[in-house]
């Protein structure tokens, strides 16, 4: 029987890129220090000084590569997903920036093959049954799409939340069972769907 395949993000869904961005920014423009609950849009140039630029702002070299895990839980759940289902690392990536994901994944994450590991951007043109991300740019295109969906809650994803009415995930403590429920409830549906006459 073929594994349903689950797709889950990289930034601020199984490590924490912003917050991590804003303690470089802190340090290099002191003038113009960010905190990660003002950042409720993606576009935050407002918010920054001039000179912090987006490719500055993210293009910190080896910035990818320093990143923490999002909790204590995410490692043996990703792991436990992997285990269970047809696992996909879907992250959005610059060229520059492709290498330090891989190597990053390789040192949290090491059960992580370079088969599951797709750099893209336009996700929804990706064939999963289920996505675990934090953008609603990614997450309500699988909506439309009739997929499965998890939200990774954060400040710049608040209003869609709010319209979408997302599943959500704080923690990623119990998700591998979080993710069972949501996929058994769809084959539920299928099987107990009465017979059209």
């Amino acid at each position: 029987m073929k594994k349903p395949i689950i797709a889950v993000d990289m930034d601020d869904t199984i490590c924490h890129l912003v917050k991590r961005a804003i303690y470089h920014n802190n340090i290099n423009f002191p003038t113009h220090p960010l905190r990660y609950e003002d950042m409720i849009h993606w576009d935050t140039s407002h918010l920054r000084h001039p000179d912090c630029t987006h490719d500055v702002f993210y293009g910190r070299p080896g910035l990818f590569e320093e990143l923490e895990i999002y909790d204590e839980y995410v490692v043996e759940e990703v792991e436990k997903l992997h285990q269970a289902y047809d696992l996909l690392i879907l992250t959005a990536a610059e060229p520059k920036t492709v290498v330090e994901k891989w190597n990053w994944l390789q040192k949290h994450m090491p059960y992580i093959s370079p088969e599951q590991f797709i750099t893209c951007k336009r996700k929804n043109l990706i064939n999963f049954d289920l996505l675990i991300d934090d953008g609603a740019h990614n997450l309500i295109p699988a909506l439309n799409d009739g997929k499965k969906v998890i939200c990774i809650p954060h400040p710049w994803n608040i209003n869609e939340r709010e319209q979408h009415q997302f599943p959500l995930m704080t923690s990623w403590k119990g998700a591998k069972a979080y993710v069972d429920r949501l996929l058994e409830r769809e084959h539920e549906e299928i099987k107990f769907d009465p017979v059209k006459r």
